[in-house]
């Protein structure tokens, strides 16, 4: 039985409501942050062009690339603190805190000077903004998956938790949704001059519904009997490295699949659509609208399937399908066919979203209460920040180092790969399977 597990069954049920509230302020705060996440990758291009003028469209869309990439290396730091935060003062506070810095951040963004207005000054003020969302989005996705886990049932925890997931794709989906609009109703001129800010700027409204939501919160059910009987831990980054660098270990595992194919299918693709395979901006954006929609309906139903037949069986066989499939899929959508495109693009979002079910859950139910918060974080954003935040970057080199449009699909196969083998290795923590 799963340390998770155990626990919960020594809480009293929590409301119907309150399940609600815990679940809609978590959620909320993911929708947030990655809606922050996703506008910058979605205009890549032209904040390259803003920010790193270059005659060569590559290196400015390079640049902003790496600018995007330098945001997660600090996400690991931003785990430690605000997973250590978390675990020793609560995950509701923490949360709050969270989402405060992150729309911050992306709202002055919005309201930065470009290179011909700023010189040096612009990217430079740009790659400390990136840096600080960075930071801020380290301590989100252990605190928001920690928090429902912690109030879940634990019969219900995979479909509970998913919707933080799902949360997550939801931003990428609002993202993507602007985008499109902002490609709909303007030209390239009037987006590179000033409406690249628009989303940025929406970042200030989203924040402070956010921070109202997750501000009236309870503290979880677990949390709470944990202070109560005085078992939180002094120091719960040295506990859970000492104690439980397998299970971080294993959540690294998982989340290198999550993040790498993640990243590669919703921020790496519409760029690559557009700038490589030379289809028109507005098919880009279409076609990332519809494989979100279809990722975000999938999602929460493969965490029920997970409850019912575990965790292990669907992450698995997610990462069997990227590497049968991947390369296949790239291949459909270099035809120079539109339809076939967003056909290729949603086949590669239900592989996905397969995976993003259950993943959540499964990591969180490798800790205990006292070291969950800080643990998960720990693995999650190491391997975000090896394997997702450069994703777009790496693949843009990959492409254009071997002049294979279909190139991509090697990265995703080779993290489906290693996650695979994790997964092989890793217990089964689906509470239904005990």
């Amino acid at each position: 039985m799963s340390a998770s597990s155990a626990e919960t069954k020594l809480d009293a049920p929590v409301s119907a409501a309150v399940l609600r509230r815990a679940t809609l302020g978590a959620t909320i705060g993911s929708v947030v942050e990655w809606f922050d996440i996703a506008v910058y990758a979605y205009l890549a291009t032209a904040i390259g062009t803003v920010f790193f003028p270059a005659e060569d469209p590559t290196t400015s869309l390079l640049s902003s690339f790496a600018v995007f990439g330098s945001a997660f290396v600090v996400r690991p730091l931003g785990g430690i603190f605000f997973g250590a935060l978390g675990d020793r003062i609560g995950r509701q506070r923490t949360l709050a805190w969270v989402i405060m810095v992150v729309s911050g951040a992306t709202l002055g963004i919005g309201l930065l000077p470009g290179y011909a207005a700023a010189g040096v000054a612009a990217p430079t003020m740009l790659v400390f903004l990136r840096l600080l969302q960075g930071f801020s989005a380290g301590g989100e996705m252990g605190g928001a998956s920690a928090f429902v886990a912690e109030f879940a049932p634990a019969r219900r925890r995979g479909y509970l938790v998913s919707l933080v997931e799902m949360g997550c794709i939801l931003g990428f989906l609002l993202g993507s949704v602007v985008v499109l609009l902002l490609n709909v109703w303007l030209t390239d001129e009037q987006i590179a001059g000033w409406g690249w800010r628009i989303p940025f700027l929406l970042a200030a409204p989203l924040g402070l519904v956010g921070l109202y939501i997750r501000s009236r919160l309870e503290e979880t059910p677990e949390f709470v009997a944990l202070r109560g009987r005085g078992e939180l831990a002094r120091n719960p980054l040295l506990e859970s490295v000492r104690y439980h660098w397998r299970a971080i270990l294993s959540v690294a595992g998982y989340s290198l699949f999550q993040n790498a194919a993640l990243y590669a299918i919703l921020t790496y693709v519409p760029s690559h659509q557009s700038k490589i395979l030379g289809y028109p901006a507005v098919v880009a954006s279409v076609s990332s609208v519809v494989s979100m929609c279809v990722i975000c309906a999938l999602i929460p139903a493969m965490g029920a399937v997970s409850d019912r037949f575990g965790r292990r069986p669907v992450l698995g066989g997610s990462c069997l399908a990227a590497v049968l499939l991947a390369y296949p899929l790239f291949w459909l959508m270099g035809q120079d066919n539109a339809v076939l495109a967003v056909l290729a693009h949603i086949g590669l979002g239900v592989v996905l979203a397969v995976f993003l079910g259950p993943t959540l859950a499964a990591m969180n139910e490798l800790f205990a209460t006292r070291v969950r918060y800080g643990g998960f974080s720990l693995g999650y954003n190491l391997s975000v920040a090896a394997f997702g935040g450069t994703a777009p970057f790496l693949i843009t080199l990959l492409v254009t180092g071997s002049g294979n449009h279909a190139a991509p699909a090697f990265y995703i196969m080779a993290a489906a790969v290693v996650t695979l083998l994790v997964v092989l290795a890793t217990r089964e923590t689906a509470p239904a399977r005990h």
